[in-house]
């Protein structure tokens, strides 16, 4: 329960633009994937929460005219809320493109992250460019903290802060409703204010950063953040990691979330970027060179009382009132004071049905800025929202 966790890709496909063979085609990509085609549902008498199949779950998949603005349909669905128990995860725009199509995805975080929502975009774009149908997989979620990698456990002060905030959240003795949560994340998505920015990198910029990268040893990603912490004025950014590599119970075209965050933090000031690049590749390599660094968001979530998880974003950003909640939510995950800055990079695609594609991060209520970037077909193109 957290506003503003859906995010989304909008890309140019190349073929012409057929509206039949786009409802058609998700609902394909919906037969291959039980995630598409359930809800979120409540065990009565328990707090458990799972995924249920509906046999007569729609994908809502809305054509547009070819002027019409892709943004503007993005924000209607972020200031409408999203019922995860009602309305289906995923949600599709598309618009006729002179002789191509323009599809926009928008997901919820419980559907997929990132790179699982890149991989349905291709696999849409396949299916209705080539007709190649995407190979059903059974998709199984991360449940437990057995399924982290091991050395994932949580350190000393960590535990001590969580088994602190668990005991407090007993002591509270209540928990936040689904319908109370809903009411809550209306009220507060109509009063944010995002705004959105879109970078374009051309093949000749590409090259010559990548040029730049490899001569002193980076990443690109390492070039972004440290980009992101010099514009901003910032010493710390918080990645995105993509981890199914890592898991243990990851099949290969699952969707789901397989994602954690963490935050790279160079507190020395380096005034030249590359510099500072190489800082921040030392720091990132350091994190993902142990589990405990790596996995502790998802350590956290695992530790933490179930309920109160649900509790944090509403009783910090004023919707709840819980200690516990407010306690976790200021002092573990930024809520309270809204600072924050994050890069998630889904990488380079080389395609022949998607031209060029844009990927937008979600809003999280933590980040005062955020950048989502993905690069198809040496377009790299860089979103960039702002909460003011």
């Amino acid at each position: 329960m957290c506003p503003n966790m859906h995010f989304g890709i909008v890309a140019e496909i190349g073929a012409e633009f057929d509206a039949n063979r786009i409802i058609e085609s998700i609902g394909v990509l919906k037969s291959a994937h039980p995630l598409m085609r359930s809800l979120i549902a409540e065990e009565q008498g328990s707090a458990r929460i799972y995924y249920e199949e509906q046999s007569q779950l729609e994908i809502p998949v809305t054509i547009k005219k070819a002027n019409d603005d892709w943004q503007t349909d993005y924000e209607a669905v972020s200031s409408a809320g999203w019922n995860v128990q009602k309305e289906a995860l995923l949600k599709v725009f598309a618009y006729p493109s002179e002789s191509r199509t323009r599809v926009l995805f928008i997901t919820h975080h419980l559907l997929c992250d990132g790179r699982g929502l890149l991989q349905l975009m291709q696999e849409f774009a396949d299916l209705y460019v080539n007709d190649v149908k995407p190979r059903p997989v059974d998709e199984k979620l991360m449940e437990s903290f057995d399924d982290l990698p091991s050395g994932s456990d949580l350190g000393f002060i960590s535990k001590v802060l969580i088994k602190y905030a668990n005991k407090k959240w007993r002591k509270e003795g209540h928990k936040v409703s689904y319908e109370d949560y809903l009411m809550f994340e209306r009220e507060h998505d109509s009063k944010q204010d995002i705004k959105r920015e879109i970078r374009n990198i051309d093949e000749e910029e590409l090259d010559t950063l990548l040029d730049l990268c490899r001569e002193s040893g980076v990443s690109l990603n390492d070039y972004l953040v440290a980009k992101m912490m010099i514009d901003e004025g910032t010493d710390k950014v918080v990645i995105a990691s993509d981890i199914r590599n890592e898991i243990k119970n990851y099949k290969k075209g699952a969707l789901g979330n397989y994602a954690t965050a963490f935050g790279a933090v160079v507190k020395k000031k380096r005034s030249e970027i590359m510099e500072l690049a190489k800082a921040v590749d030392h720091e990132v390599r350091s994190i993902m060179s142990k589990p405990d660094k790596e996995m502790l968001v998802l350590s956290c979530y695992f530790n933490m009382d179930p309920e109160l998880l649900d509790a944090i974003a509403i009783s910090t950003l004023g919707g709840f009132d819980s200690k516990a909640g407010r306690f976790v939510g200021s002092k573990m995950f930024g809520y309270e004071k809204r600072d924050g800055h994050c890069i998630t990079n889904l990488g380079r695609v080389e395609s022949s049905v998607i031209s060029e594609a844009v990927f937008i991060p979600p809003a999280s209520p933590a980040n005062r800025k955020a950048w989502g970037v993905l690069t198809i077909n040496k377009k790299m193109r860089i979103c960039s929202i702002h909460s003011v």
